[in-house]
């Protein structure tokens, strides 16, 4: 007969270490859904507030559509009841007939543009995409950022950016892990024994015993997670580069519709849309041209577009750069 007891503790004096860095590794983990939860949340606004711009444009469009086409209806129905005496008449009736339904078309377009934006817009709302709703117009007022400063922020508020320092620090903390078990596991505790044969004999001591070899421990292992770590870190590298590299094309892109977007302020606009009023009144009394005309009511129609264009590049670029660096750029200003 013989009893033995043998306490067995695997590596005493490393289990703090392992025990710290399983629980950084365990924090670092954690950070990356985070990371991309609130990644989420400001493209799913910056989408959200994308479509309601578009909306809103897509209204102003097809507003001035609307205004130029039933002007040229009118016309047209005025001319029809005109009787015809040569051939330039005829011609500019057809050119009025032709330029009314180019105006109907963009009329039902914008219309298109509004309906399809609306669906989409109401979906990511959690609503029915045919479900109704009005879009107040908004004016975008945009600020000025130099690109150091964006630069600066983009390094450290970048989601892309720290993500990858997330996935860097958990290789870290698995080459410190792996590099802690190389370090063979030690047992120490104490044993007793009792034999009866022809003499009884008890045997109590205290026992270690460790593995072989005591080197080249866990060798493939450390190797494995520390290749791994020079991936995240040029994963890292790679990351910061092209969002750099992002920053400065929507700071570049921001600057220039800006700029566009300064030269068109003020009552440009109303100017526009008065001189094509006036070109209407004054061609039904014969002291403009048909050319000059049409070329008003277009110019007035291309600058309505023009501008929604611009302020929608403009804003994308800034919510663009809102992503990467953490700063707003924009702001909005309901219009009276």
């Amino acid at each position: 007969m013989a009893r033995s007891w043998l306490s067995h503790s695997a590596k005493p004096s490393s289990i703090p270490v392992e025990l710290r860095y399983a629980k950084r590794l365990q924090i670092t983990i954690s950070r990356s859904p985070e990371l991309h939860l609130q990644q989420f949340r400001l493209t799913l606004a910056a989408r959200v507030r994308t479509l309601a711009y578009g909306i809103s444009s897509a209204q102003q469009k097809s507003v001035a559509a609307r205004e130029v086409a039933s002007r040229f209806q009118a016309l047209s129905d005025v001319l029809a009841q005109r009787p015809t005496a040569g051939v330039t008449p005829q011609l500019e009736a057809r050119i009025i007939d032709a330029n009314t339904l180019a105006f109907q078309r963009q009329e039902r377009d914008a219309a298109l543009a509004i309906a399809t934006a609306l669906a989409e817009l109401n979906q990511l709302c959690g609503r029915p995409a045919d479900a109704p709703l009005t879009m107040a117009a908004a004016k975008v007022q945009f600020s000025a950022a130099s690109l150091p400063r964006l630069l600066s922020a983009a390094r450290a508020n970048a989601f892309d950016v720290r993500i990858r320092q997330v996935e860097f620090a958990q290789q870290g903390f698995k080459v410190a892990l792996s590099k802690n078990e190389r370090f063979p596991a030690i047992s120490v505790g104490p044993f007793y024994s009792m034999e009866n044969a022809i003499d009884r004999e008890q045997r109590a001591g205290l026992g270690i015993s460790l593995p072989l070899p005591l080197w080249d421990r866990n060798v493939g292992n450390i190797a494995t997670s520390k290749a791994r770590q020079q991936q995240a870190e040029a994963s890292l590298a790679m990351t910061q580069r092209e969002v750099e590299r992002r920053v400065a094309q929507n700071a570049a892109i921001l600057t220039a519709k800006r700029a566009q977007i300064d030269n068109l302020k003020g009552d440009e606009l109303a100017k526009f849309r008065e001189a094509a009023e006036t070109a209407d009144r004054n061609y039904q009394l014969g002291a403009v041209p048909l050319t000059i005309y049409v070329e008003t009511q277009k110019q007035y129609l291309e600058l309505v577009g023009a501008l929604a264009e611009l302020q929608k590049d403009a804003l994308q670029a800034a919510q663009e750069l809102e992503i990467l660096t953490g700063l707003k750029l924009y702001g909005e200003e309901a219009q009276r």
